[in-house]
């Protein structure tokens, strides 16, 4: 039985440990950064959007890891030869001066460098995204303007401890947001309308341990005519308590229990883009997954280790909601990943 968090409570205990652990619907446990015990270098929060349709993506993030600042601007191509640029200019030292803020429901994110810049607006409705970045691809700089509106009313919230006494991840996923907007790259432009293009937030807040090894996917779309997305995951922390496998549709959310991610094998490792498998133990959620690209990076500088793979491409098969009802999922766009950080 997953533990629900229904009433607004405070995230943190004065140890610095996590009143409830649990899952929530909304943002109801209020993060405070004061309230943090389990050393500040050891801290992370970031801001990640990925706005996308079946031609084309982009991914941006603002993150404050203590002893490591990212700004991150991904642009994705999914059409003839799928191609894509990541251009990730790191920062020493923020330790919080990047000021992100204590709830995703308002207020400014906000970081630049010599050669980028990348704003999150967010009140009154809607989410303003803009980023500039020069030299972004083949010398050319990449301008992005894009609109998020349509925020559903319910979203996975999750509050998962770690073994470590004040180690916990504070995470909320908005899905199945519509986007407009435009990405110039050059002379180039590619323009996101709200008939087909969604956004999904990844906003976490969180004490993590070293070494973290963990497994995400998301889609927004339609299904049968009406919006419909999912989040699903795990490798890190005590889930004991819940898990962030959620659906949704027509705004409402509803909850899955674990989600296991079949990658295709090959002599030992993982063949990424071969097609994946989804299964749940409840029999929930039975999906396919067609890969069409795959946004891998390895960085490894000694005490820092990131290896990735991002996987874009399309997904089918069958949901179960809340009710019994029966969804026929048919080639939605979205990504699984795979991601071990020594960070």
């Amino acid at each position: 039985m997953q533990h629900e968090i229904t009433q607004r409570i405070p995230l943190l205990d004065g140890e610095g440990n996590l009143t409830q652990a649990g899952f929530a619907r909304r943002l109801l446990p209020v993060y405070d950064r004061k309230k943090v015990r389990g050393g500040l270098t050891r801290l992370k929060e970031w801001d990640y959007y990925y706005i996308g349709n079946d031609r084309f993506g982009l991914a941006l993030t603002i993150a404050d890891n203590s002893y490591m600042g990212l700004d991150s601007i991904s642009f994705l191509s999914f059409e003839g030869k799928p191609w894509e640029v990541t251009k990730s200019p790191m920062s020493a030292l923020p330790m919080g001066r990047t000021g992100l803020p204590s709830t995703s429901a308002a207020g400014i994110t906000a970081s630049s460098g010599k050669k980028h810049a990348i704003l999150f607006q967010v009140g009154e409705g809607k989410r303003q995204l803009t980023a500039h970045m020069d030299g972004f691809k083949d010398g050319r700089p990449l301008d992005a303007q894009v609109t998020l509106t349509g925020e559903p009313e319910e979203s996975m919230v999750i509050c998962t401890p770690f073994e470590k006494k004040a180690h916990f991840y504070y995470n909320q996923k908005i899905n199945c947001m519509r986007a407009s907007g435009v990405v110039r790259i050059g002379e180039e432009e590619y323009r996101f309308t709200p008939e087909d293009s969604f956004a999904v937030l990844d906003w976490g807040r969180g004490v993590w341990t070293y070494h973290n090894t963990w497994y995400w996917g998301s889609a927004s779309g339609l299904a049968e005519g009406a919006d419909f997305g999912f989040n699903i995951g795990y490798g890190f922390g005590d889930t004991s308590a819940a898990t962030e496998n959620m659906l949704f549709y027509r705004g409402r959310a509803h909850k899955l229990s674990q989600v296991n991610f079949g990658i295709p094998m090959k002599d030992g490792r993982e063949d990424y883009m071969k097609p994946w498998r989804f299964t749940s133990d409840d029999g929930r959620f039975e999906m396919g997954f067609v890969p069409v690209i795959d946004r891998a990076s390895c960085t490894d500088v000694k005490l820092i280790k990131s290896d990735q793979h991002q996987v874009f491409g399309r997904f089918s098969g069958t949901v179960v909601l809340d009710g019994g009802d029966r969804l026929e999922v048919r080639d939605l766009f979205g990504f699984a990943e795979k991601v071990e950080n020594k960070w």
